[in-house]
Parts: C-alpha cells; structure tokens; sequence
C-alpha cells in the first residue's frame, strides 16, 4: 500500500482499514497451509500452498484499486473498498479450501473484477451516461437472460437450471447484472420525471352541483408516473420465472418496491409490493415442485433430513459444529454441505470461523448497508441519490436472503452471497456496485440535493439491518442453544471423520486387556474389538450405522469430550479445531470368565449375567446369539432380519417371566427399588425402546442382582459395568457410584432362603426354574450364587437359556459359576 504520511485523512484511514484487511487474510492463509499438520498432528504432511497464488492476485489487484482510488477518487467513502476486500478475498480463501480448481476460477474472475473497477474509476464521477442510456442499458440484459431460454447451460450437470450463458468453459449469468441494471434503469427514470414522484393518492369528495363522489387525480397521475417501471419490471420479474430463477424475481420486486418507496415516501407501493411477493410465492408454491420442496424443508426440515432437506439439515450441523470460534482454517468438513462453495458458503464460514467470524461478516454487511445510505443522503441529485441506495439495498438485502436460508431463518434460494460466493457474474457485478458508490461517495462534499423528506432512507435502514440482527441472533440459536442435539445427530458425518483423526480410547476389562482398541495412523484410524463375542454388550461405533452399547453410553470420555479439565478441551478445539485424544475406559468384565461363559452359552439362545456380589462388579455378560460388530459393512443386512436378533442384548433389555423363581429367591412384595436400580448399568436402553418394571418379567441383569442380595448377606449392591477411566498425567480414576448399596433383606430372612437351595458339599447354591407357558416361548432359568462362608472370589449368576433343558442349563450354569469362583477346569 502507499506510505501513510504522503496520504491525506481519507486514504490514510483506507490504507489502515486495508492493512488489517491484508493481515487478517494473510493469518488466514497462513493457518490454512498449516491445518494439514495440526489435523494429523505431524509435520510430515503435504502443506496447502495453492491459495497464496489467489492471495498474491488478491494484493496486486487491491494494492491497485488503492492507488487508482487515491488518485482518481479523493473524496470518496474509505471504507467501501476494505470492507469488499476483506469479503472477496475471505471468500476466495474458502472457496480454494473446498475446491482448489473451483479456487482457482475465482481468483481469475477477482483479478478481472478488480481490473474492471480499476478501469471504471476513469469514468465520469457524475455518472450521466448510465441515465442517458437507461432503456438501452435495461434492454440489453433483458436480451441477454431471454437468451438463457434458448441457449441456457449449467456448469453442474445438464439436468439443472439453465441460467447461464456459456462457451469454451467460460459461463456467464446474466441474471446478476440484471439486478443492476434495474437500479440503474428505476433510479433514472424516477429521477428523471419532469416532477417529482407523488405518492399521495387524494381522498374522493362530492361535486356539489352533481351529487357524484369522484376520486382526485393523484393516484392516477402516480399511477401514470411508475407505469412504465411497472412494465419494464413486469417483464424481467416474468423473464426469472420462466426460468424458474424465483430468488432473482424476489430481489426484484424488494429492489423495485425500495426505489420506488424512496422516490415517493407511498407506503403502497411497499405493502403492495409486500402483497405480490407472497402472492408469487403463493403460485410458486402450488406450480413449481422446487419451490414446494423448500417451503416443506424450510417448515419442518427433520421430517426428510436425508432427503429434501438434507441440505439444511447439513448447514445447521456445520454452524453447530463451528460454535463459538470455530473449526479453524481447514479444520472442519465444510464439504459435507451440498454446494458449499456457492448457495451454503455462510454455512462453510460458520464452522471454520465460528459465530465470531459470521458475525464479523455480517458486521461487514451492516456496514455496507450504512454507509450506502449516509452516500445516498449526500448525493448531489436525484439519480445517484436513488442509485446508491438501490444499490446498497440489494447488497445487503441479497446477504440477509441466502444467510437466512443457510440459517433456516427464510426458504432457501439459490442466490449468491455477494462478494463472497463463488461465481463471476455475481463477483463482477458486486464490484460494478461498488464502482458506482464509490463515484457517487467522490462528490459528498458538494451540497446535497434537496431531500423532502429523510424518513424512506431510514427505514430503509432500519429494515436492512433488522435483518442482519436477526440472521445473527438465529445463528446464535443453531450455533449454540442447539448444537448439543445437532451434532449428536446419527446424519452428522463429522462424528465419523473425527474418529479418523483423533484417536479414540480403548475398551478393556477389569486387568486392562484390550476389548475394543483403535488402531493406525492420524488420517486412517481404525476401531477393533478384539473380542467379537461380546459385540451385543461393548456395541458399535461405525461411520454408517451409527452407535450402540458401551460405545455410545461411553462416548464423551471415548471421544476426549469428557474427562480433560475445561481448559485442555478449549485449547485442543481452538488450536486443532478437534477434541484431546480420547480416553481408556476399564470395564469391571473378566476375560476369562467371559470367554468361558461364551464357550459353555455357545450358539444357543440365551443370556447370563455373573457379578460379584460385594462390589456389584459385572464379571461377564453374554447374549446369544451375538454378532461380529468388526463385520457390519459387510453383513449389517443378514443381521438385522436374522431370526436370533443378534443386536438384542437379552441380558439387560429382555424380560422373562420370574414368576416361578419368586417363592425361592424373594418374598411377596419385595421392594421394587431392587429392580429400579438394575436397569442401567452404563447401558443405558436405545431410543425408543419401552422398558416396563415389573415384579414379574425381569431381565437376566435383574435376575443376578435377586441372586447377589443372598450372597451378601440380604445387602443390595447396584451393578457396576465400568468403573475407571484413564486420565493422562493423573491415572486411573475411580468413577463414583451413582447409587449407594442398602440392606434389602435381613441377614435371618436371606439365611432361611439359602439353606433349602445349598448344593451338598459345596459352597454354593443354585435353583432351576422352567418356563413353558410364557412368552417368548419356553425357557428355562438357572440361578446360583456363592455361600457367605466362601472365602474366595463372591459370584452370583442368573442364565437365561431359550430352551426347556434342566439338565444342560444346570451343566453350563454350573460351569460358569465355578469359574468365576476360581475352581480349575
């Protein structure tokens, strides 16, 4: 930039406003080479480069608009030229990050927009020839969007809108300078009225002489005034429609309502205006599919999240996602959202900015807004006192409709976010108003035309930044009062790719040998369970189907959301924009006792619990039949309509009748808060699964837990399923008990029950209990549990085994029961 001190007062402030602009982005690109080596946390990755090529074009082409706009333009307004800076070369940045051919597209189309408006600034500031050729100039993109109806194209694919005019790779949309040249078109016709527009329609009154009430000539001299505005905007609000382009058509009627209602204060033409808006989207509605399905999706989008509304179900997660500061450069998946680069770029920003830098861009728009209109009340005429502000309303009006639609605020269109959004029309025309503003700004120090009236700009005002405040409380709502349910959806993908980065924590049992561990490299992490078998209790966590088990009642401290002090987690996300490396989790499970339980269970139908007693201690828990959870992708299907049920873990979710075991292992009218205590040890039921308490169908859980009660001594103690986690530069800690034991029976009443069910010469007991005439069929129980004389390891066990045979559910009962006591095989 030029040296401060040979600056006079206006291009020293825009030389310092620029400065921050280049420091800013500069930062930003910086942060952006590096994010490979802080999402794999290794140097030795290949760095991002390809975006200084576009930051290099940014600062030529900036550095010279400046120098053009300080010899040329004295005294216009200093902060246009930063503000559209900052955003252009913002959103270049994060188009390079989602696309870098796409990235570089928009840095050719920035260098000619800038070129362009450094040429422009040659032009005569008082802007005469744009009145003196309005018809033509309007004509002219007319023409040129009727033309998209014969020899229309899309850049995407053959089966979209064809908007846009095209050849050899080169696309152009004529519908975005269209926008302008209806300001320019508006603003010079209204201006050029031999006397100014009058909006007051007159009241009707009697003629004396005849009686007959007639109405006064105002209106229809108004009417006269605007007729051919209404024509010319008739027929281009037609043209959009027919090519189904209903975003454009929207602006066009806010743009022509706006320099309408500032040329004659008539609050008709607004309410008017107003009316035929809704009207079109009224016929839009019951017409055209499209506009159908983003009304639907605007109104309820979690009906079809993977289908209609994927897209703002998509950006809602990323703005969740970005939170307070944001992913960082290069650190989110701004991908995962169609279209990102275009129509869902705020939604990209938001989760590698954060709700900082969202509501730094619509600071920047604010700041457009206002001081397009402050260059507006200072113009020295008519015309580019309209101009201006039809100008600025259409920046701004256009942001607040494409971040309202990101936000879920407004429908979704399919316009572009000016300045920032991919594509060149929209780039050039962006620049073209800022051109013009800055010619109009040059001439503020000249006496300003006269003014009727201020009341029209300042509510103009007042409504364009309503709607930049709005758009910033709603993304406050998304990014934070609803991101905890939003990124705990099953259809955020960036649970999965997290996992591919940040290592998740081990699974082991009571002597820390591994159950489930994630192996690989950053980048490629892959999650193991080691032992298969116990697939129904440990669960899942998989990128398609989602989580079940200990894998997602664990997952805070599997993940590195829970655990770490609230410091450590705000570093990690600010500087990797990702969570600490997940933490080890200890289940109280035995190896050895499960393998044999699952050994002795095998492929029958069934499911057994074993704890200890004292410590409320899971030592195995098997349901059959089981399932390998390492194999989903490939047998998700077979599994989920096998007739065993694999997934149904029938040691905690199923319920069998007791009704025969009642008389042995409890009285009539035991406390129900034994059973209300066993229903979730760490395992909590999947969503929407009814569990019903009941006395008579209890689970296999429940079933043990009776059983402990008469091995302690008539004391209840709550399951316990895990009970430490692994927290770096502290160790193991000793999760706390949610539930304190309690004496549920006495030590009289439990002795009288465990005499008569004593195995003879041994330490011991057991009961059988068939079940034939019950759902699910017949079944048999099998319930055992050491003496309180054993001095060993203390073990209850209730099994479940889905078939009426005495004699092999005493075999495997008595199998598993010996082996968690300790006796050899």
């Amino acid at each position: 930039m030029l040296p401060l001190n040979a600056l006079s007062s206006i291009d020293r402030r825009q030389t310092r406003l620029l400065n921050l602009a280049a420091i800013f982005l500069g930062l930003y690109a910086a942060i952006l080479s590096l994010s490979p080596a802080a999402r794999l946390h290794t140097w030795a990755v290949d760095f991002r480069w390809q975006h200084w090529l576009g930051m290099v074009v940014w600062m030529a082409g900036v550095n010279l608009a400046h120098r053009q706009l300080v010899r040329r333009l004295p005294n216009r307004d200093p902060y246009l030229l930063p503000v559209a800076a900052l955003l252009s070369g913002w959103g270049m940045l994060t188009i390079w990050r989602l696309s870098p051919s796409f990235g570089l597209r928009q840095t050719a189309w920035l260098l000619i927009a800038l070129l362009v408006f450094s040429l422009g600034l040659r032009l005569p500031s008082n802007l005469d020839f744009l009145p003196r050729y309005k018809y033509v100039w309007l004509t002219s993109g007319l023409l040129l969007t009727a033309l998209t109806l014969l020899f229309g194209a899309n850049p995407a694919g053959a089966n979209l809108p064809q908007l846009w005019l095209g050849c050899c790779g080169f696309y152009f949309q004529p519908s975005e300078p269209l926008k302008l040249l209806l300001v320019v078109y508006l603003a010079a016709y209204l201006a050029g009225l031999s006397t100014p527009v009058s909006g007051q329609i007159s009241l009707s009154k009697k003629d004396d002489a005849t009686g007959i009430s007639r109405v006064q000539t105002g209106g229809t001299i108004f009417l006269a005034q605007i007729g051919p505005t209404l024509i010319m905007t008739g027929l281009a609000v037609l043209l959009l429609l027919a090519q189904r382009d209903l975003g454009t058509a929207a602006i066009f009627l806010f743009l022509y309502a706006v320099v309408v209602y500032l040329a004659s204060a008539n609050k008709w033409i607004v309410l008017s205006a107003g009316a035929a808006l809704a009207l079109a989207g009224l016929l839009g509605y019951l017409l055209f599919d499209v506009v159908r399905l983003r009304v639907d999706a605007w109104l309820n989008p979690w009906l079809d999240p993977s289908g209609r509304s994927y897209q703002i179900v998509q950006s809602l997660i990323a703005i969740a996602s970005g939170g307070l500061v944001g992913r960082g450069p290069g650190m989110g998946s701004p991908s995962l959202v169609p279209v990102a680069r275009s129509d869902f770029i705020f939604a990209a920003l938001a989760e590698e900015s954060g709700l900082l830098g969202t509501l730094g861009l619509l600071s920047c728009m604010g700041l457009l807004a206002g001081r397009g209109l402050v260059i507006a009340l200072r113009a020295p005429n008519r015309f580019t006192r309209y101009l201006a502000a039809g100008l600025a309303a259409h920046i701004v009006a256009q942001s607040v409709l494409i971040v309202g639609g990101n936000l879920r605020l407004l429908p979704l269109t399919g316009v572009t976010l000016p300045f920032v959004s991919y594509g060149g029309s929209s780039l050039l025309t962006s620049f073209l108003s800022l051109l013009a503003l800055s010619h109009i700004s040059a001439h503020e120090e000249n006496r300003p035309a006269p003014l009727p009236t201020s009341r029209p700009y300042l509510e103009l005002g007042g409504v364009l930044l309503a709607g930049i405040a709005a758009a910033a409380l709603v993304n406050g709502w998304w990014a934070f009062v609803r991101a905890p349910d939003l990124l705990t959806r099953t259809d955020n993908a960036r649970r999965a790719i997290a996992d591919r980065y940040v290592r998740r924590g081990a699974i082991l049992d009571r002597s820390n040998q591994p159950l489930v561990e994630t192996l690989g490299e950053a980048g490629e992490y892959t999650r193991v369970i080691r032992y298969p078998d116990l697939s129904p209790v440990i669960g899942y966590n998989h990128p398609v189907y989602g989580q079940s088990g200990l894998e997602a009642s664990l997952d805070p401290y599997l993940r590195g959301l829970k655990g770490y002090p609230g410091l450590t987690l705000w570093w990690h996300h600010l500087l990797y924009g990702q969570p600490p490396p997940g933490l080890d989790i200890r289940t109280t499970l035995d190896l050895s006792v499960q393998q044999i339980a699952d050994a002795e269970l095998g492929p029958r139908s069934g499911a057994l619990v074993a704890l200890n007693p004292v410590s409320g201690e899971i030592l195995a828990m098997a349901s059959h039949p089981t399932f390998d959870a390492n194999q989903l992708g490939d047998q998700w299907a077979e599994l989920v309509k096998a007739p065993g049920a694999p997934f149904f873990n029938r040691a905690i979710l199923g319920r069998y009748s007791v009704v025969e075991l009642q008389p042995r292992l409890f009285p009539e009218g035991f406390p129900n808060q034994v059973i209300e205590n066993t229903t979730s040890p760490g395992l909590p039921p999947p969503p929407g699964t009814d569990i019903q308490t009941s006395t008579d169908r209890l689970s296999p859980l429940q079933v043990a837990l009776l059983a402990a009660i008469l091995s302690n001594q008539g004391v209840a103690q709550p399951p316990v399923l895990v009970n430490a986690v692994n927290i770096p530069q502290t160790g193991w800690v000793i999760l706390p008990a949610e539930t304190k034991p309690w004496q549920a029976l006495t030590p009289e009443a439990t002795n009288q029950r465990l005499e008569p069910l004593r195995v003879k010469n041994a330490v011991y007991w057991e009961t059988l209990a068939p079940v034939s005439n019950s759902s699910p069929g017949a079944y048999i129980w099998y319930v055992g549990g050491t003496m309180p004389e054993w001095n060993g390891t203390p073990v209850a066990l209730a099994l479940l085994l889905e078939q009426p045979d005495p004699e092999l559910a005493k075999q495997i009962g008595q199998a598993i029961l010996q082996a968690a006591m300790g006796y050899p095989r």
